[in-house]
Protein backbone atom coordinates (compact mmCIF):
# COMPACT_ATOMS: atom_id res chain seq x y z
CA UNK A 1 0.00 0.00 0.00
CA UNK A 2 1.63 2.88 -1.08
CA UNK A 3 1.61 6.56 1.59
CA UNK A 4 2.21 10.12 0.55
CA UNK A 5 5.65 10.98 0.15
CA UNK A 6 4.50 14.52 0.20
CA UNK A 7 4.15 13.79 3.91
CA UNK A 8 7.00 12.36 4.20
CA UNK A 9 9.11 14.90 2.26
CA UNK A 10 7.70 17.75 5.03
CA UNK A 11 8.80 15.60 7.77
CA UNK A 12 12.52 15.21 6.51
CA UNK A 13 12.41 18.46 6.05
CA UNK A 14 11.01 19.80 9.58
CA UNK A 15 13.75 17.05 11.22
CA UNK A 16 16.36 16.73 9.02
CA UNK A 17 18.56 16.46 12.10
CA UNK A 18 16.50 15.21 14.70
CA UNK A 19 18.67 12.88 17.17
CA UNK A 20 17.50 9.41 17.66
CA UNK A 21 14.49 9.80 14.76
CA UNK A 22 14.40 6.56 12.90
CA UNK A 23 11.92 5.69 9.93
CA UNK A 24 10.36 2.42 10.06
CA UNK A 25 7.98 0.36 7.43
CA UNK A 26 4.77 0.14 8.94
CA UNK A 27 0.70 -0.14 8.41
CA UNK A 28 1.75 -0.31 4.93
CA UNK A 29 3.05 3.41 5.32
CA UNK A 30 5.55 4.66 7.51
CA UNK A 31 6.59 5.43 11.19
CA UNK A 32 9.10 7.41 13.08
CA UNK A 33 10.25 6.33 16.19
CA UNK A 34 12.18 8.13 18.72
CA UNK A 35 14.39 5.50 21.38
CA UNK A 36 12.21 2.46 19.68
CA UNK A 37 8.96 4.41 20.42
CA UNK A 38 6.67 5.60 17.67
CA UNK A 39 5.87 9.28 17.50
CA UNK A 40 4.21 9.50 14.32
CA UNK A 41 3.87 8.43 10.92
CA UNK A 42 1.65 8.01 7.56
CA UNK A 43 -0.95 6.01 6.56
CA UNK A 44 -1.90 6.40 3.04
CA UNK A 45 -2.80 10.30 2.86
CA UNK A 46 -3.18 10.55 6.33
CA UNK A 47 -0.79 11.71 9.23
CA UNK A 48 -1.13 9.64 12.39
CA UNK A 49 0.11 11.08 15.21
CA UNK A 50 0.39 9.29 18.83
CA UNK A 51 -0.81 11.70 21.61
CA UNK A 52 0.08 9.05 24.26
CA UNK A 53 -3.60 9.03 26.29
CA UNK A 54 -7.00 8.02 25.07
CA UNK A 55 -8.04 11.07 26.79
CA UNK A 56 -6.40 13.38 24.79
CA UNK A 57 -6.89 11.59 21.51
CA UNK A 58 -10.25 11.66 22.25
CA UNK A 59 -10.44 15.57 22.98
CA UNK A 60 -9.31 16.21 19.40
CA UNK A 61 -11.77 13.92 18.06
CA UNK A 62 -14.20 15.75 19.81
CA UNK A 63 -13.15 19.21 18.86
CA UNK A 64 -13.27 17.79 15.14
CA UNK A 65 -9.13 18.25 14.53
CA UNK A 66 -8.92 14.77 14.10
CA UNK A 67 -9.84 11.13 13.74
CA UNK A 68 -9.59 8.09 15.65
CA UNK A 69 -6.63 6.02 13.97
CA UNK A 70 -8.35 3.18 12.65
CA UNK A 71 -6.91 0.73 10.33
CA UNK A 72 -8.24 -2.90 11.91
CA UNK A 73 -11.91 -2.03 12.92
CA UNK A 74 -10.35 -1.01 16.45
CA UNK A 75 -8.83 2.01 17.24
CA UNK A 76 -5.72 1.94 18.67
CA UNK A 77 -5.82 3.92 21.96
CA UNK A 78 -3.73 7.31 22.42
CA UNK A 79 -3.82 7.77 18.74
CA UNK A 80 -4.86 10.21 16.10
CA UNK A 81 -5.21 10.19 11.84
CA UNK A 82 -5.19 13.84 10.49
CA UNK A 83 -5.77 14.01 6.88
CA UNK A 84 -3.98 15.51 4.60
CA UNK A 85 -6.91 17.65 3.63
CA UNK A 86 -7.00 18.97 6.95
CA UNK A 87 -3.51 20.21 7.23
CA UNK A 88 -2.83 23.54 5.35
CA UNK A 89 0.91 24.81 6.21
CA UNK A 90 4.28 23.44 7.30
CA UNK A 91 3.26 24.78 10.70
CA UNK A 92 0.16 22.72 10.92
CA UNK A 93 1.85 19.35 10.34
CA UNK A 94 4.54 20.64 12.96
CA UNK A 95 1.99 21.27 15.72
CA UNK A 96 1.14 17.95 15.27
CA UNK A 97 4.26 16.09 14.75
CA UNK A 98 6.31 17.89 17.50
CA UNK A 99 3.14 16.68 19.79
CA UNK A 100 3.59 12.59 18.91
CA UNK A 101 7.92 13.68 19.37
CA UNK A 102 7.30 14.82 23.03
CA UNK A 103 5.05 12.20 24.11
CA UNK A 104 7.56 9.44 22.64
CA UNK A 105 10.49 11.08 24.36
CA UNK A 106 8.64 10.58 27.74
CA UNK A 107 8.95 6.86 27.09
CA UNK A 108 11.70 4.44 28.28
CA UNK A 109 14.07 3.40 25.21
CA UNK A 110 13.72 -0.06 24.05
Amino acid sequence: MAYDKAIEAIIQELYAGEQGLTAKAMFGGVCYLVGGKMAFGIYKNNLIVRLGSPEKAQMEIDSGRALPFDITGKAMKGWVTIPKVRLGATRDYKEWLDRGLVFAKTLPPK
